[in-house]
């Protein structure tokens, strides 16, 4: 035992019974036989290391090791400006099965068939609840998917001859990689204030756009948990202008079903599925930051998209929905942001989840948003035995009488 409990914490040093752990395998080659054949600088002159550990001291030693990990499993994992969910356990399931836990991205497509139809359908419900035209699921991360947004955007500038749209306009509420990503993209960031509700100041909104407006960078709702109604209205402003409009896909848990980026005028928008959509947040990743776009952005999308056609004569035998699966690349396509799908079990899980709920994901957001208002009242106004012995309350960073699906607090004044 080590002085935190655990057993064997270098098991490599651990030399028990000399039966104990492992049995070799007698060797089909005699030792002479291996030393004619094998070169004498890869002959060992001593015997390898390996622990002899009985098979309850393994067990003890790797849960242990697991222990001393974080997973969704042993603790709560709340950073990120987002509604985390419930990771159902029936998505590892799904996730590990052979047709799917085993595929290797230089597979040729009839032996991939499944994989496929399962990118592209997950492509399709994505745009469909967003209001967007096409999807990529390449990128892996939210920030990710704000760079690969706003490189499709550079790219569709460039091909109109506007190159010099150098600006970026993000509200001191957006997210706050926003800026990060569109500096990674070579843009200047200007930052415009909020207003006293804490919405978005139409006015300074007004006053920023031009010429050399790229795009707008926003999430609504925004971090503060507050909706802009007028959204609408600034996508009206930055498009008068030239400017694309980009929706951070942080809070989308606060809409879906209700409304969607794309009623809103957005160009583009990324999707956490490590946050929405039930993939595992935290704890090491992986995660998952696809990004839809309008038809007039979609030729610029990273490749390979997954598509699909009917089956001819001359396909294999496809999953039994009529359909070829396979990758395309887009027409102008920026190129790849990450060499293969190593993330597919992302897409996975949170395909099995939308299918799942895909009805009921209005539900979802509404539970959100009750839950976020329910726990700030109940901070806000606590039981009089509790508050008689709190000397100050904590500062309430929304300036509205009701948030979406999170809301701020400050404990400056405790």
């Amino acid at each position: 035992m080590d002085k935190g409990g655990g057993i064997l914490s270098d098991i490599f040093a651990f030399n028990g019974s000399s039966n104990a752990g492992w049995s070799q395998p007698k060797p089909s080659l005699s030792f002479s036989q291996i030393k004619d054949t094998v070169p004498k600088s890869m002959l060992r002159s001593n015997p390898p290391a390996w622990p002899r550990a009985s098979e309850p001291e393994l067990v003890r030693h790797y849960t242990w090791l697991s222990r001393r990990n974080f997973g969704i499993d042993t603790g709560f994992y709340p950073l990120g400006s987002c509604t985390m969910k419930h990771n159902p356990r029936v998505n590892e399931r799904i996730v590990n099965l052979p047709g799917i836990d085993r595929m290797h991205p230089l597979q040729p497509e009839h032996q991939i068939q499944g994989i496929l139809s399962i990118f592209f359908e997950m492509q399709e419900m994505l745009a469909i609840c967003s209001g967007m035209d096409q999807v990529t699921l390449q990128p892996v991360a939210g920030a990710q998917g704000e760079f690969t947004a706003m490189r499709c955007i550079q790219e569709f500038h460039r091909e109109r001859g506007e190159g010099h749209r150098n600006k970026v306009i993000v509200p001191d509420s957006a997210h706050g990689t926003n800026p990060a990503s569109a500096s990674m993209c070579g843009y200047e960031i200007i930052e415009i204030p909020s207003g006293k509700d804490g919405r978005i100041d139409l006015d300074a909104l007004q006053s920023v756009v031009g010429d050399d407006t790229a795009a707008m960078m926003i999430t609504n709702p925004s971090t503060l948990g507050v909706f802009e109604p007028e959204i609408a209205k600034a996508s009206e402003i930055v498009h008068s202008a030239g400017g694309q409009m980009y929706y951070d896909g942080a809070n989308f848990n606060a809409i879906i079903g209700k409304t969607d980026p794309g009623m809103m005028g957005f160009d583009a928008v990324h999707y956490n599925l490590h946050k929405t959509f039930s993939q595992p947040h935290g704890g090491g990743g992986p995660g998952s930051g696809p990004i839809g776009v309008k038809a007039h952005l979609a030729k610029y999308l990273p490749t390979p998209l997954a598509s699909r056609r009917k089956l001819n004569d001359s396909d294999a035998e496809g999953v039994g929905d009529g359909f070829w699966y396979s990758w395309v690349t887009p027409e102008k396509t920026i190129g790849k942001v990450q060499q293969w799908h190593g993330n597919a079990g992302a897409v996975v899980r949170c395909w099995a989840f939308y299918r799942r709920y895909g009805r009921e994901l209005e539900r979802m957001s509404e539970h959100a948003v009750l839950n976020a208002n329910y726990l700030r009242y109940k901070i806000m106004n606590p039981d009089p035995e509790v508050a008689s012995n709190i000397h100050a309350m904590p500062l309430d960073g929304a300036p509205t009488d009701f948030v979406m699906h999170e809301f701020t607090l400050s404990m400056i004044q405790l």
